[in-house]
């Protein structure tokens, strides 16, 4: 069957390197050694069970066992906008500016299915979560880096961005604040100088903003790109339930923005899926209706979790980026070796799994990723682990 190939998009994308650690750690496993993971970005703790309740009455009802509108539903998108004007001062309009997704991955791989033509550049941050690449790529699209060092804390240099921006006339930027994987966030000035490249440049701003609520100090709040004067004329934004509430598996979210963005997604994905189940986007409603209620105590659990891992990561004298914001720590690599060498030998000799930089990109290599998604008892065994390693290399 020689003659069942995958199409030159699938070939043509950059290895996965997550499939390899996958394989590292299905051998480990096989010779017995007990696994760790802090690699996955996969909340522990249950759906707050207010919001589960509200699915199994929404779910029980005869009407909402059928099609949801591709848009989502009226209620839906306009729980949006009024959780939207509390949080950023920002009015969105219900019917134009607001579209239901089937979780945020979905409209951000959609997005260039709307808006890249064959040849079309559009940049990307690097390190960064791999589907903002591959994305662009299986679009017919030309993904261009923006690298994000250590030297800038994590976040472009505005003198090279402009640039990129001038070489490439992009047709989008994309942007990751607070950030996956570094948890890096950005100030005002910073976003108010991207939209005026943005409109200098003629590109479309897209803000991935899923960890907008997974914040440490409530003075130190996420910004939404639309916040800034004039984002409202070139900028869509994703946000996201899975992280604020727990609800990771529910592929619920939404994206607001610029009336012609906002409908040029749409078009994509009426041709492509359908609305999300009407009684998750029910128990959602209920869920931004109670915002800080619910998404409180996550945080705080977040915050204890931290002060564990960065005490322990002191301890060991392990450099990192104090995260502000996400559930995400980035570490450097404390050794010679390689970001994906590092991880494996975590694997093989400690069972302690961590995401190598290098599997976000070019720019990550050197560093790690720990996801603080596991009990407060498995965080302190995980510093005890990367104790033993650095002690054995």
């Amino acid at each position: 069957m020689n003659w069942i190939q995958q199409s030159k998009r699938l070939q043509e994308l950059p290895p996965y390197i997550f499939s390899e650690i996958n394989a590292i750690k299905a051998d480990a496993q096989k010779r017995g050694v007990s696994l760790l993971s802090l690699a996955i970005g996969d909340p522990d703790q249950p759906t707050p069970e207010l919001i589960v309740r509200k699915l199994q009455e929404a779910t029980s009802r005869p009407e909402n066992h059928v099609y949801s509108p591709y848009e989502g539903t009226q209620e839906f998108k306009r729980a949006v906008a009024r959780w939207f004007h509390e949080r950023f001062n920002v009015k969105l309009n219900a019917d134009t500016e607001v579209l239901a997704l089937i979780g945020s991955k979905e409209g951000i791989a959609h997005f260039p299915i709307a808006f890249v033509n064959p040849g079309d550049k559009c940049l990307y941050p690097s390190p960064g979560y791999p589907i903002f690449q591959t994305a662009i790529s299986l679009a017919g699209g030309i993904p261009i880096p923006v690298p994000h060092r250590e030297t800038h804390g994590f976040i472009p240099n505005l003198d090279e961005l402009e640039s990129l921006l001038v070489l490439h006339r992009p047709k989008y930027l994309l942007i990751n604040f607070p950030s996956n994987p570094t948890s890096a966030v950005v100030n005002r000035e910073f976003l108010t100088e991207l939209v005026f490249l943005a409109r200098k440049y003629e590109t479309i701003l897209v803000s991935d903003n899923a960890y907008s609520e997974m914040y440490y100090d409530e003075r130190d709040k996420p910004l939404s790109i639309l916040e800034i004067p004039g984002a409202m004329d070139l900028a869509i934004e994703f946000q996201s339930f899975s992280k604020t509430f727990n609800m990771t598996g529910w592929r619920i979210a939404y994206a607001a923005g610029n009336a012609k963005l906002i409908a040029g997604l749409l078009r994509a994905k009426t041709n492509i899926d359908s609305g999300p189940l009407l009684s998750v986007q029910q128990a959602s409603i209920y869920a931004l209706e109670n915002a800080l209620t619910l998404s409180e105590p996550i945080r705080e659990l977040y915050r204890k979790r931290k002060t564990i891992i960065v005490e322990g990561l002191d301890k060991l004298g392990i450099q990192y980026l104090d995260p502000r914001a996400t559930f995400f720590l980035w570490a450097k690599v404390p050794t010679k070796e390689s970001s994906m060498e590092f991880a494996k030998r975590l694997i093989e000799k400690e069972g302690l799994v961590v995401t190598p930089g290098i599997g976000f990109g070019k720019e990550g290599e050197g560093y790690f990723r720990l996801a603080l998604t596991v009990p407060n008892a498995s965080l302190e065994d995980a510093i005890q682990r990367l104790g033993r390693a650095l002690k054995t290399q």
